[in-house]
């Protein structure tokens, strides 16, 4: 009975996201989720490029220099 207490309490975040994951499925929520992860992922790609103009600069510089 421990180690199953120990297995729920260590990978609880994991359970609870199948279960979500599951009930979105059936609910066919799936698209609305997707379309808020990828705002939330155009987010915090803007925040990181605004504040790191110049390591972005550069590296987009090499990658096309590249090309």
């Amino acid at each position: 009975m421990s180690d199953f207490k120990d297995f729920l309490i260590k990978y609880r975040g994991a359970i609870i996201g199948g279960i979500v994951s599951i009930i979105a499925l059936i609910l066919n929520l799936h698209k609305v989720l997707l379309a808020i992860a990828l705002i939330i992922f155009g987010i915090l790609i803007g925040n990181y490029i605004q504040h790191n103009k110049e390591l972005v600069k550069e590296k987009l510089k090499s990658y096309i220099d590249k090309m």
